[in-house]
């Protein structure tokens, strides 16, 4: 089992770590991550590894079982099991999902409808909504979202057991995946405070402290997905 470090601390940017086994195909199985692995919706996170007399890239990190793997280059060869290594995660990039992860929470509070799917990006994100007709105001909804945005609410984090997620389904907006149950806990993200909280819905990525530091968002294309969907991409605007 990987210790995920990237929950705890999302900001950390590297740390050391033991190999515990090879995957068949190669990729590093670690005791801690700050590599955050590809799941809902969020890519698994690149970087290096380097560990004494060797060094080699991480191209992607995917979940194996109860352990985190760690994907290399190709042609790379792995650290053998019981090495120790240093992680250094590529923080640029994961900082740009941590942004947009957090922007996509808020374009579910200003088009406040059921989530068929979604998908972040380092530069652009997309959600999928169950809405049979587009937005009316394209301007007003753009300025909605970065109006949340400059607000600075905080995002933090809480947890709740399995039964009360059960007695509150109203919480879960995405309707193409359920959060993961079985370990007895599920993980709440919350946008603001008391009054002042705008958002309240489980998630296992990684996101930003406060919605300030996501930066000012563009809308992109609202596309039609079938009868009754809609697919809407958002940019952030140093992209």
């Amino acid at each position: 089992m990987t210790a995920p470090l990237f929950r705890t601390d999302p900001y950390a940017r590297s740390c050391t770590a033991q190999v515990c086994g090879l995957t068949e195909t190669g990729a590093v199985l670690v005791d801690r991550a700050v590599f955050y692995p590809a799941g809902g919706g969020q890519p698994g996170d690149s970087g290096v590894i380097a560990w004494p007399g060797g060094r080699a890239a991480v191209i992607d990190t995917v979940k194996a079982g109860d352990a985190i793997a760690l994907v290399l280059e190709p042609g790379a060869s792995p650290p053998a099991p019981g090495t120790a290594i240093t992680q250094t995660l590529d923080w640029q990039r994961r900082h740009r999902h941590m942004r947009m992860h957090t922007a996509l929470h808020l374009l579910s509070v200003v088009l406040p409808l059921p989530v068929t799917g979604g998908a972040i990006g380092a530069d652009k994100g997309r959600l999928d909504f169950d809405m049979p007709e587009a937005p009316a105001d394209r301007d007003g909804l753009e300025a909605a979202l970065n109006g949340l945005v400059a607000r600075d609410l905080p995002v933090s984090e809480s947890w709740i057991t399995d039964a009360e997620l059960d007695a509150n389904p109203g919480l879960v907006k995405t309707m193409s995946a359920q959060p993961p149950r079985g370990q007895g806990r599920v993980r709440l993200i919350a946008i603001g405070e008391g009054d002042e909280r705008v958002d309240l819905q489980p998630c296992g990525g990684t996101h930003v402290a406060r919605t300030g530091e996501i930066g000012a968002l563009r809308l992109g294309k609202i596309e039609k997905k079938g009868r009754q969907n809609r697919r809407v991409t958002i940019w952030l605007d140093d992209a």
